[in-house]
């Protein structure tokens, strides 16, 4: 092996030398430069090193390789994380990020088509909005949450931070996870409207038996909209306006019998609402843990568990008769 290291003209046993030759000048107090004070240090050409230029015409690689040949790596060892956690930032995190998505009035217009389209039957306008209600989702298969904007979202109270594996799982591609999400959204809707007709009959509305639903809501996934749905397809059968003109929000899965279930994202859905100029609030019993202390300013929450108390509710919001509907408590 050879004694000596270099790279082109670089002789770096040669640097190493001057920088110790430099140190030790430092310790006793002697200068580091020469008696002209031109060049900074001399290397014997007969020990066969290089003699480092003048000081003002050193070229950049002389310079660089000099400084980092003078230090230890502990000397950089921050310089060195510093870098790494930077690093880090720029890489996809495994988290996913949420934030308040956009809403949906199931009584009106998407995309020119109506989003309950109803047949068979004559149906009747309201004034006033149902909002379905949605949940952004950055980090799931088919998109991806980086280390800084992970960070940022920890640090901003209207947005969530979740790991990867409790909203999907391990390995699931984008077209499954757009599969599952179209599944339940449409199973949603099939729900929503087995509860609707049956709900119609029991309480004798006309055209119950006849009455042909459908609906259109794109770029939704997810189970969550069911409640809505099922309220909207009641207020578009019944010729009273149970909105009163109000805009109301709501969220909640709903089964065939009326029931209706726990949902994801509830207070980002909340954020969404009042945003959106909803005053009140239909929120699912089996959520009101997640309720409670996190209600905005201006939006009235109301609990509901059945579809009996959702519709009760909502007649009772259209009539100006809303102060003694349940709040969510804390279990």
């Amino acid at each position: 092996m050879a004694d000596s290291l270099s790279y082109g003209n670089v002789d770096f046993n040669s640097i190493i030398g001057a920088c110790k030759t430099e140190s030790s000048a430092t310790e006793t107090g002697e200068s580091p430069s020469d008696t002209d004070g031109d060049s900074v240090f001399d290397v014997s050409a007969e020990a066969g090193e290089t003699a480092i230029a003048d000081r003002g015409h050193d070229g950049f690689w002389h310079r660089f390789t000099r400084y980092f040949s003078c230090h230890s790596l502990r000397y950089f060892a921050g310089l060195i994380c510093a870098a790494l956690c930077f690093l880090v930032l720029l890489l996809p995190s495994p988290y996913v990020i949420e934030t308040p998505g956009p809403t949906q009035d199931v009584l009106g217009k998407a995309d020119g088509k109506e989003v309950i389209a109803i047949t068979g039957v004559t149906t009747h306008k309201s004034r006033g909005k149902l909002l379905l209600l949605t949940v952004n989702a950055q980090g799931v298969p088919g998109s991806s949450a980086l280390g800084i904007q992970t960070l940022i979202a920890w640090l901003d109270p209207h947005e969530q931070v979740m790991p990867s594996e409790a909203v999907f799982p391990v390995g699931q591609s984008s077209q499954e996870y757009k599969k599952t999400a179209t599944k339940e959204m449409t199973g949603s809707q099939d729900s929503a409207t087995t509860a609707a007709l049956a709900f119609a009959q029991k309480h004798k509305i006309a055209g119950a038996k006849t009455a042909k639903v459908e609906m259109h809501v794109d770029d939704i996934g997810g189970p969550s909209a069911g409640m809505v749905y099922t309220l909207g397809v009641i207020d578009k059968l019944t010729p009273a306006d149970e909105t009163g003109g109000k805009t109301i929000a709501g969220t909640g899965t709903i089964d065939g019998k009326g029931k209706v279930g726990k949902i994801g994202g509830i207070q980002l859905k909340m954020l969404a609402a009042k945003r959106d100029g909803a005053t009140y609030f239909l929120a699912p019993a089996g959520n009101c843990d997640e309720v409670v202390g996190h209600v905005p300013n201006g939006l009235r929450d109301v609990k509901v568990s059945t579809l009996d108390e959702a519709y009760r509710a909502l007649v009772a919001i259209g009539q100006g008769k809303a102060d003694n509907l349940p709040h969510c408590t804390a279990n």
